[in-house]
């Protein structure tokens, strides 16, 4: 019995004396197991996106910021964005720096007037993470419109228009053509407009004054504004009492036809006698007028030949023009580079004036003219005051000018054979065109 307690105690001492190192083993085991099944494997990051700010027609400032970087390193981060919901990084995107935290970036490359979608996005060794998704729309850009040629030019109205070759990204409201004799015309002043119909488009100015050059641009609206067209002129045509139509043009500070009048009535709606038979002719102290050759088909080329008692009615011209003095003659001349000193004599003058009033074409004995000035001089002859024929049709050309005295009149004359201009007097019974010249 005694050896059975001896063993038994020994045993229960032998236990108890390890007892501690059991029970520290045990607690270890049992925390690293504990510990180890506490750490977490990394995840995606967390971010957030702020609302589009500082928005213009093509660009967009967004911030995003990574509020937990998944327990990883984030290596890249930024902005994406798209005109579909859901954008990722198969759209556009923008970078902005590591790490977390907050970041800006400002979006460009935009359309105007379109809807993007945007998320901040964020990327650690697990992937790509997204933040919410804001919306915004880009603005609307000023339109671009081109201006047209001008047709249809009467003495009081044309036609001009233009073409929308960008809309801005926004619906046209209005589109039209402004005008006005001083440069730079805007829709403060004389406008017409269309608010229908293609990106091409026509406008009809009207209530235009005649002989008068005018400014025009075409314009376009939408929601950002009004944008204009590149700017062009041009110049109405002058109406005589019959309401044949005249071209007109600026040299220097004078407004000339282009064209010889071809009026068969004075400005106060009297007659002027045709007279064709040569004897009459030359014996009249009244008014006449005729044709080249007694022919109207010269009518549209040449104009009438009138003697100097229709040009003295001073009603000849159409309302608000004159038949130019001998003084402004002179003032075109020397506008088109005549000396001072050459002005007052007589005969051949100059020494290209009259190449620059000459047209281009038409001059079938000599040269033609390079018509620089725009007078547009053609080769009509003239009515020989001595017998009443016609002379000179292809070489030269007679426009009276004002008296000179009791029997002469001023005129001049251009010559296809010479490049100066010709002043002298005639008797006033020839017959000779007549060019008008605007009032001042």
């Amino acid at each position: 019995m005694r050896l059975v307690i001896l063993v038994l105690t020994t045993l229960i001492m032998s236990v108890y004396r390890r007892l501690p190192v059991i029970l520290l083993l045990s607690s270890f085991l049992t925390g690293t197991l504990f510990l180890n099944s506490c750490v977490k494997d990394p995840t995606l990051p967390v971010l957030t996106t702020e609302d589009a700010r500082e928005i213009t027609i093509n660009t967009a400032t967004i911030s995003g910021k990574v509020t937990s970087d998944g327990r990883a390193e984030v290596t890249a981060r930024g902005i994406c964005w798209g005109t579909v919901t859901g954008p990722t990084l198969q759209d556009e995107f923008k970078s902005s720096g590591t790490g977390p935290g907050e970041f800006t970036c400002m979006i460009e490359g935009l359309n105007p007037n379109t809807v993007y979608y945007a998320r901040a996005y964020a990327e650690n060794s697990v992937g790509i993470g997204y933040g919410n998704e804001v919306t915004f729309i880009t603005e609307t850009a000023a339109p671009i419109v081109t201006t047209s040629s001008i047709t249809g030019i009467t003495n009081n109205s044309a036609i001009c228009g233009g073409t929308v070759t960008f809309n801005g990204g926004g619906a046209i409201t209005e589109k039209g053509v402004c005008w006005s004799p001083s440069p730079n015309p805007d829709i403060l002043g004389a406008h017409t407009n269309v608010t229908t119909g293609t990106d091409t488009y026509t406008c009809t100015m009207t209530n235009l004054l005649q002989g008068t050059r005018y400014y025009v641009k075409a314009y376009v609206k939408n929601s950002s504004g009004t944008a204009y067209g590149e700017q062009i002129s041009f110049i109405t045509k002058v109406a005589d009492i019959e309401g044949n139509l005249y071209g007109a043009v600026y040299i220097g500070n004078q407004v000339w036809m282009t064209e010889n009048l071809k009026t068969t009535r004075l400005n106060d709606n009297t007659s002027i006698p045709e007279v064709a038979d040569d004897s009459t002719w030359v014996h009249l102290s009244t008014p006449a007028l005729c044709w080249l050759r007694n022919d109207i088909q010269y009518k549209d080329v040449y104009g009438a030949l009138y003697n100097w008692f229709t040009v003295e009615t001073g009603k000849l011209c159409p309302s608000g023009w004159h038949v130019p003095s001998d003084d402004e003659y002179k003032t075109l001349e020397q506008t088109l580079g005549m000396s001072a000193a050459q002005l007052d004599l007589l005969e051949w003058r100059g020494t290209d004036q009259g190449t620059k009033m000459k047209s281009t074409t038409g001059w079938t004995d000599g040269e033609n003219g390079t018509n620089t000035s725009g007078f547009t001089a053609l080769p009509g002859g003239y009515r020989w005051a001595k017998n009443g024929a016609f002379n000179g049709i292809g070489m030269i050309s007679y426009w009276w000018s004002s008296e000179l005295n009791e029997e002469y009149g001023w005129y001049r004359r251009l010559d296809g054979n010479n490049s100066g201009v010709y002043r002298s007097g005639t008797s006033k019974t020839g017959g000779k065109y007549v060019r008008c010249v605007k009032d001042q």
